[in-house]
């Protein structure tokens, strides 16, 4: 049985990457915000997920993405909870906090009101891996590449829909995100130094 609002495709992404995961004996952790768990439930709803899956922080509130993950408190002053480098630094301190090899993170506007400034769809997710933060694939309504930081790059997102569908999207994009990674690596695959190279904003 899949995740409600999830299809069978994202059940075979999720079993995907427990497979690569342990194939390669990495581990990953997990923490979000909008998503508020989806993404580890995911996770953890594939056989076997206990051999690589550390566990997952859902930072809701933004003092638990400073206090909890360590995301600069005055970027999160200036900037809010929906930025792509506070996207970076949840991805990084939760792999850091729990001692993982990879960590994902999930931050944005799910609705139904704006949130620090940025109109409901507005998602950043974030891989940080054993080299510091990767960026991903050009997924269909991704808006561009916000910069993440010396260490790398974050996915932008802008997506349409209610707040389940946006929710359920971001889960599929930053599942994604990683699994291309992995294959990218795995292939020789160069499409990760590509789209830094060819960034935008």
């Amino acid at each position: 049985m899949t995740s409600r609002g999830l299809s069978a495709d994202d059940v075979r992404t999720a079993a995907g990457l427990v497979r690569l995961l342990a194939a390669r004996g990495e581990t990953l952790a997990v923490a979000e915000s909008l998503t508020g768990g989806l993404v580890a439930a995911e996770i953890t709803a594939v056989p076997g997920a206990s051999k690589v899956f550390r566990g997952s922080v859902t930072a809701y509130a933004t003092e638990l993405k400073r206090d909890v993950l360590g995301v600069d408190g005055t970027l999160l002053d200036e900037r809010g909870a929906v930025d792509p480098e506070v996207a970076r630094q949840m991805a990084d301190g939760v792999r850091r906090v729990l001692g993982a090899d990879w960590g994902l993170a999930t931050t944005g506007v799910a609705g139904p009101e704006p949130q620090d400034g940025q109109p409901v769809g507005t998602v950043y997710v974030a891989v940080a891996g054993p080299d510091g933060v990767v960026d991903g694939p050009d997924f269909e309504s991704m808006r561009g590449y916000a910069d993440g930081g010396a260490r790398g790059k974050v996915a932008a997102l802008r997506l349409n829909g209610d707040r389940s569908e946006i929710r359920m999207e971001s889960v599929r994009s930053v599942l994604t995100l990683l699994l291309e990674r992995l294959s990218g690596e795995r292939s020789g695959n160069g499409r990760a130094q590509d789209t830094e190279q060819n960034g935008g904003n």
